[in-house]
């Protein structure tokens, strides 16, 4: 009982990891959003335009980052297989960057702003990936079994 314990106890430092990293990562891309568009008026149309949207995109980042902590923390496990990691990354980033494509087909035809959002995704993981990496390298949190 103890190990399960102890395991959950380490999910749980993963996804905080995970979700906390995400969500500095998060802020990041909403204030370069804010600087862009400020400076290219093309790039406006990737701000979020209210405050009850920004605080929403942010819990579901953080969501988002927790989720991916979690589930990194087992997919890795002690393998230092980078097909592994890289794919974490690809996978939860492209399903949150087509969502927001699909989305987005809905209401816009433009598709370089599509694509971004993407990568954006992409980088946001890569983002809460490095941070994952670098507290299970420090031992902040343990690799599961």
């Amino acid at each position: 009982m103890d190990d399960l314990n102890a395991e959950r106890i380490e999910s749980l430092k993963a996804g905080i990891c995970g979700a906390l990293s995400l969500s500095l990562a998060f802020s990041v891309m909403t204030l370069l959003h804010l600087f862009l568009a400020q400076q290219f008026p093309a790039v406006a149309i990737w701000q979020t335009p209210t405050l009850i949207n920004l605080l929403f995109s942010g819990g579901v980042a953080f969501l988002s980052g927790f989720l991916f902590g979690i589930t990194y923390r087992y997919i890795i496990r002690q393998d230092e297989n980078s097909h592994l990691q890289e794919g974490a990354v690809l996978s939860f980033g492209l399903v949150r960057g087509l969502a927001q494509v699909d989305i987005g087909l809905k209401w816009e035809n433009t598709f370089w702003s599509l694509g971004f959002l993407c990568i954006e995704s992409l980088l946001l993981f890569a983002f809460a990936r490095f941070a994952l990496d670098l507290a299970i390298y420090r031992q902040w949190v343990k690799s599961a079994r």
